[in-house]
């Protein structure tokens, strides 16, 4: 080639000291389809527990109906799960979930607008209320909206309306993690940090293998990672049988990682996991590539975190 041309080119390097983050137990409907999935605040304080003893430094919390096993985001029950997790001898960075109130079930394709029964659209205030009141040190941010999974459903966050919630996030003085589910929403993070909606550096969480958002590959990770920021603070992680997987390839490409009941219920083929076991998983994975686990204390110096 020219030897006059200068050639840009993002220097890849291994990540040898990785954040594990666990996701406890999500919002879909899992609570049938394994037979120990978290539902109630103590059942999932409990798990959280179990994880961070197992070598998580940060657990990512849905909260659950204890009646019902659905998905809830009822501060009352953030309350309660936060609670038994602090009061625990355990130390755990916690991370909150902000993503309930953006659901949209549309009607069949002939009516589209006969809204299902399970659609929950809330204002910014009242999705940040309890990350204003329990100040976890991280939340997420749902980045964007899709189609996600099979069906009418459709994750809704509009821009306008993530811009009052990242502010809002900004102002509770908690960190949040930015959920980047397809290329468009690490564009529209670009956005906010332009706007200063956004503290720098932000932690960006790739998220893998939900129907159809961007897929659990090698390529796609590449390319997503490719496209954030110099020296960006990153994880990711892979849907099902890619958990594992993308577990080695976040740390080849330099980033952290995540496991967990949220994203994926086997250990193995045909037997249910455990949140701990899924975490043991990821270690021998970090340990076996050279790599070792960060501690709570020092994730929070990676990430920045008061």
């Amino acid at each position: 080639g020219n030897p006059g041309r200068a050639i840009l080119r993002r220097i890849i390097v291994m990540n040898r000291n990785v954040i594990i983050t666990c996701a406890v137990t999500g919002a879909a409907d899992t609570v049938g389809k394994h037979p120990d999935i978290p539902v109630t605040p103590k059942q999932i304080a409990a798990s959280a527990i179990e994880a961070a003893k197992a070598g998580a430094a940060v657990v990512h919390l849905h909260v659950r109906d204890p009646k019902t096993g659905e998905g809830s985001r009822d501060s009352a029950l953030y309350r309660e799960l936060v609670e038994r997790i602090r009061d625990s001898d355990t130390d755990v960075v916690l991370n909150l979930t902000t993503g309930m109130g953006g659901d949209v079930y549309f009607g069949p394709p002939e009516d589209p607008m006969q809204l299902g029964n399970a659609t929950d659209m809330a204002n910014a205030e009242t999705r940040l209320e309890h990350v204003a009141e329990l100040k976890p040190e991280i939340c997420t941010l749902d980045c964007g909206s899709m189609n996600f999974g099979e069906g009418n459903y459709v994750m809704t966050n509009t821009v306008d309306m993530l811009r009052v919630m990242a502010k809002g996030i900004q102002d509770a003085s908690v960190k949040p993690e930015v959920e980047i589910f397809d290329f468009g929403h690490l564009w529209f993070v670009k956005q906010m940090m332009s706007e200063g909606l956004l503290d720098p550096p932000p932690l960006y969480q790739l998220c893998l293998g939900v129907p159809y958002g961007a897929e659990a590959n090698t390529q796609t990770m590449k390319a997503m990672v490719d496209n954030l920021p110099d020296g960006a603070i990153w994880a990711g992680f892979g849907l099902g049988p890619m958990q594992m997987p993308m577990v080695a390839q976040a740390m080849l490409l330099g980033g952290h990682v995540r496991v967990g009941l949220e994203d994926n219920l086997y250990l193995d083929r045909g037997v249910f996991a455990s949140n701990a076991q899924l975490v043991e998983r990821a270690v021998t994975i970090v340990e076996s590539l050279g790599g070792r686990v960060q501690s709570p204390a020092e994730a929070r110096e990676t990430l920045g975190l008061g």
